[in-house]
């Protein structure tokens, strides 16, 4: 919870008017938080600077405290507001957007590009990791992991090899899946709420594994998803999703 008295006097007038010029009455959190965000990017709220207390923006704005507090946290998760406890909220310095991990189906990214998507599990067995995996993934050597390769096709050519490794304990009724019917890429995402994740993108020279799923020669530079997923404190997946040879990569900032 900020302090009541962080920002100085010098805050304690109106700063123009509220969305819609209106005094605020009713103003949810989304609207506060777009008013905060115009002072800031119209520099009326300068880098470095110490913006008014909670509650004298609840009065200026006429809604309550908890309203702006909310407005301004998801100001704060999103990089352009620094808050420290009892030394108030400052504009970041540097403003930055912070990207928000989502996890693509790939079937639908096939058909969003106007292909038709297909799948076929090469692999699946449930087996001891190897030590680079159990490393990643946190799990005791003795741990037995589902481990899952197959291959993401449009319009029959090879789209994404996907070599995975899932831990069942925080997935339940995972090794009653068939995985040769349902792709464990939609079913995880539909299925198992992650808490956190971790994502590499790189290239990486196909193995003889990786080229002859994708039909390329052993050797070739490929794009290569590596992604680890956490539910709490366990591990749920790694999985390098290898894109077959000139595969391009689109995303809005």
């Amino acid at each position: 919870m900020q302090s009541d008295r962080q920002g100085g006097g010098q805050h304690g007038g109106q700063h123009g008017a509220p969305p819609g010029g209106q005094r605020g009455a009713g103003l949810g959190w989304q609207a506060v938080r777009d008013e905060a965000l115009r002072r800031i990017r119209t520099r009326q709220w300068p880098p470095g600077e110490l913006i008014p207390n909670e509650a004298d923006l609840a009065r200026e704005l006429g809604c309550a405290r908890t309203t702006v507090n909310r407005a301004l946290r998801d100001l704060a998760e999103a990089g352009f507001l620094d808050r420290r406890r009892k030394a108030g909220t400052r504009v970041a310095l540097t403003p930055l957007r912070k990207a928000t991990l989502e996890i693509p189906v790939i079937s639908a990214e096939i058909m969003a590009r106007g292909g038709q998507p297909g799948y076929r599990l090469l692999a699946r067995r449930l087996a001891p990791a190897p030590a680079a995996v159990r490393d990643r993934m946190g799990v005791a050597p003795d741990a037995r992991l589902l481990h899952l390769r197959a291959l993401h096709q449009s319009d029959g050519a090879p789209y994404v090899y996907e070599d995975r490794w899932i831990n069942p304990d925080p997935v339940p009724g995972l090794l009653d899946v068939d995985f040769a019917v349902e792709n464990a890429n939609a079913w995880l995402v539909r299925n198992v709420p992650y808490t956190r994740g971790e994502l590499t993108l790189c290239a990486v020279n196909a193995d003889e594994a990786v080229a002859r799923a994708l039909g390329c020669a052993p050797g070739t530079a490929v794009f290569t998803m590596e992604r680890i997923t956490w539910a709490g404190e366990a591990s749920v997946t790694l999985v390098a999703q290898h894109h077959a040879p000139g595969h391009r990569l689109t995303t809005a900032i």
